[in-house]
């Protein structure tokens, strides 16, 4: 299938918001990795990931290591020297090559660069062919510093269910932060991230999960998808025990104004349909603190 620039969902978005222009977003943006983002890449100890699976769901995890454990071997190829922890829901899904969205985000300095393109797995190493490489504003990112990591191999349990429990919903309400994959048709995959403060996230229900959707740069990189695509996934963690829970279901914009004038901050609202849960205890040997809000979050 061949991609094309021009992104029909993301520019239905726009005109529906009342932003960007014909050229905004997608097409903006080359394949190329400038040095200055290698660099970026190089100091990171964390990397998020989205996919979709054989069924077509789609699911975001997030990848650790040591620093250097990712970076660029050409202007157009990075290796990711981790793979999905076992249990994990895109596990085997870079066993051959698939649309790959990434996001590189650091939390103690509130930066964060967006790469999309499509990976395979190379023995113990992730290969991405980038075909998208942006950079992204510090908005809604939560200050926090990494701790020294917990001793020991890791020792991942798994939990699978199609509805949320109540330590679940009390978790997702807690969040400050969750990372959100998406894909669309001929535009490939992306991870984005989501923040506020704690309980913009609300659980209406055991499969039903509502949050804002709050000014950004405009692209609707992630609303674009969805516009043409409901599927999409979720990963929230617990940065202090280094558990992950990931949640892969469908979403829809809610463009009702009398609803999102409820919520502060909000420009409208995604309602997203729980359709599986993967919880993994014992995720990351990585644990961070927090430092401090994102000065932007809406009071």
């Amino acid at each position: 299938m061949v991609k094309t620039p021009y992104h029909e969902g993301e520019q239905a978005v726009q005109q529906r918001a009342g932003e960007g222009n014909p050229g905004w977003g997608s097409p903006m943006f080359d394949s190329a990795i400038p040095p200055q983002f290698d660099m970026f890449l190089r100091r990171q100890r964390m990397i998020v990931i989205g996919g979709v699976d054989g069924a077509g769901a789609a699911w975001s995890t997030v990848l650790t290591g040591p620093r250097g454990f990712t970076g660029a071997v050409d202007t157009h190829t990075i290796h990711v020297k981790a793979l999905p922890v076992p249990g994990d829901p895109l596990e085997t899904v870079f066993d051959g090559r698939r649309d790959i969205g990434m996001l590189a985000i650091e939390p103690q300095t509130s930066q964060r660069i967006r790469i999309n393109g499509t990976a395979e797995r190379d023995g113990d190493v992730l290969v991405v062919t980038t075909e998208q490489v942006l950079g992204n504003c510090p908005k809604y990112l939560q200050q926090r510093v990494l701790r020294p990591d917990r001793p020991g191999p890791l020792t991942p349990e798994v939990r699978r269910s199609t509805v949320l429990d109540a330590g679940q919903q009390a978790w997702i309400t807690g969040a400050d932060t969750f990372f959100i994959a998406s894909r669309a048709p001929q535009h490939g995959a992306d991870a984005s991230h989501r923040g506020g403060a704690p309980g913009f996230v609300q659980v209406t229900a055991p499969d039903r999960i509502v949050w804002p959707d709050y000014f950004g740069n405009s692209f609707y990189m992630t609303l674009g998808n969805l516009q043409l695509d409901p599927a999409c996934g979720l990963t929230f963690l617990d940065w202090e025990s280094g558990h992950a829970l990931h949640v892969s279901g469908t979403a829809r914009i809610d463009w009702d104004e009398s609803r999102t004038k409820a919520v502060q901050g909000a420009l409208r609202l995604v309602e997203f349909a729980v359709e599986q849960v993967v919880e993994v205890r014992d995720f990351t040997t990585l644990r961070w603190k927090f430092a401090a809000p994102s000065p932007f979050n809406p009071t």
